[in-house]
């Protein structure tokens, strides 16, 4: 079975991306895995860009396909922001739950109809060639008043799913998936590492 790198030290990621492509024909495999220790400066100033960065980096390293993403929060009522910084909103080095509690001091007084929000995600294929193919995804919701549930993680406390009545970590796993915009983006990225199955 072929190997695909994914690019990326995040246990959190690793695990919903194991799930998402499971069955995908290919061996999933992190860089611990082939003994890579590698950490790619996300310096781009989109999305696309830093998970195009992170999969050539890896992919280059390892001689593997390579699947990295980036993803983000991006809140209206902050025109937008933390988007691409979203690891890095409020400061390096924080905790999510400390970039969470910031996010609602920030959001402290805006009305529930003024919260809205979406995570987006863009997944970046990359061969030891140089060619990428990217896919997104995205889910809108709003910004709850309070951290709820303990699945997920980073912002998932508190993007709240209005139609549901739930954050996105009080969802069941299986649920999560089926609606995040990781969830999305694999279920395209899949399509392209079928393809490339065929290719080989």
């Amino acid at each position: 079975m072929p190997r695909l790198l994914l690019a990326t030290n995040n246990a959190g990621k690793v695990a919903e991306f194991r799930t998402l492509l499971a069955g995908c024909g290919w061996e999933t495999v992190t860089p611990a895995d082939v003994g890579l220790e590698l950490d790619v400066e996300e310096t781009g100033q989109t999305y696309a860009a830093n998970a195009t960065l992170k999969a050539i980096a890896f992919a280059n390293a390892s001689g593997l396909i390579a699947l990295a993403d980036d993803s983000g929060l991006e809140v209206d009522a902050m025109d937008g922001r933390p988007g691409v910084r979203s690891a890095r909103y409020a400061g390096p080095n924080l905790t999510h739950a400390a970039r969470v509690q910031a996010m609602l001091e920030e959001l402290r007084g805006v009305e529930d109809d003024d919260r809205t929000a979406r995570f987006r995600c863009v997944i970046a294929i990359a061969t030891k060639g140089g060619e990428v193919q990217l896919t997104e995804g995205t889910v809108e919701g709003r910004i709850a008043g309070d951290p709820r549930g303990d699945n997920g993680f980073g912002y998932d406390p508190i993007f709240l799913l209005p139609e549901r009545g739930l954050t996105m970590a009080e969802l069941p796993a299986g649920e999560k998936q089926r609606v995040s915009h990781r969830g999305e983006a694999a279920r395209k990225a899949l399509t392209i590492l079928e393809q490339m199955l065929r290719d080989r």
